[in-house]
């Protein structure tokens, strides 16, 4: 402040107090353990919400898959040593079909699609070759049975081929062919015209109908029982699918009922009452 006549006052400083301590100063957060406890506040501070989705990033489904996959391991492990290197799967004759490399093979590469032509060179001839055999359309591997589906078996008919026609109707030398047409036929009665004389016609076609119909789920089901026994044999792997075009079977020539097949079929039997 300027006294009058142009001097200048020096106003004196006030003295800090005893018990004061040293000037504060002002710290920049650099320091790690700062750092550290500054995250761990904001941590806190995050919103219920936000810590929930966290925990939901966690699957147990992973940690089940390692036990699992440990359990599996141990145990054929387990299997090789205690039956001195002769099996991973405790001497089962027939295990899972998980357990065969073949299996494995599949799921990795997926399933093979083959024409008849290229089926046939698997038919058990060349031993360098897997056994194939189809049914219905499905290709399946038989190598683990070759002294029955190979060369002088007495499944060898089956082996590289569908001979779906052939399992239903036994006629394995002449029926190696998918083709089911007239298959119904030898479970339908034989026609007599002294017997058939106990109805009437209308009577008669209407017998006829059900027959059939009879006949056809004797077929199905026939053919079925087959086709569900390679699907859950253990023993057969399946390799994968037949390729045909969708016209192949008006182009195959009907066949005739085989020999054995048809001395199976009988007369009707005339009804009490007629």
């Amino acid at each position: 402040m300027t006294e009058p006549g142009g001097s200048v006052r020096n106003r004196k400083a006030k003295a800090a107090p005893a018990d004061a301590g040293p000037p504060a100063v002002e710290e920049v957060d650099t320091d790690e353990a700062e750092e550290i406890e500054r995250t761990r506040q904001e941590k806190k501070r995050r919103a219920p919400r936000e810590r929930v989705e966290d925990e939901d990033g966690y699957s147990p489904w992973l940690d089940v898959l390692r036990v699992l996959t440990f359990l599996v391991v141990a145990s054929c492990g387990l299997s090789y040593l205690v039956s001195g290197g002769e099996s991973f799967t405790w001497g089962l004759r027939h295990p899972p079909k998980y357990l065969s490399a073949q299996w494995w093979r599949t799921q990795l590469s997926g399933p093979v699609y083959m024409t008849l032509e290229e089926l046939a060179e698997f038919d058990g001839r060349n031993d360098s070759k897997p056994l194939y055999l189809a049914i219905n359309g499905t290709i399946y591997d038989v190598s683990s049975n070759r002294r029955v589906y190979g060369p002088g078996g007495g499944y060898q008919f089956f082996a590289g081929t569908d001979a779906a026609r052939s399992f239903v109707t036994g006629c394995f030398a002449e029926d190696r062919t998918a083709d089911m047409r007239g298959v119904e036929d030898m479970f339908l009665p034989l026609d007599d015209p002294e017997v058939d004389a106990h109805w009437t016609p209308e009577e008669l076609a209407a017998l006829r109908q059900r027959e059939r119909e009879e006949a056809l789920r004797k077929v199905r089901e026939g053919l079925e029982h087959w086709v569900k026994f390679f699907e859950n044999s253990p023993k057969y792997p399946k390799v994968g699918y037949l390729k045909r075009d969708k016209d192949w079977l008006e182009k195959e020539p009907r066949r005739e009922l085989c020999e054995t097949a048809a001395k199976g079929r009988k007369k009707r039997k005339i009804p009490e009452g007629k």
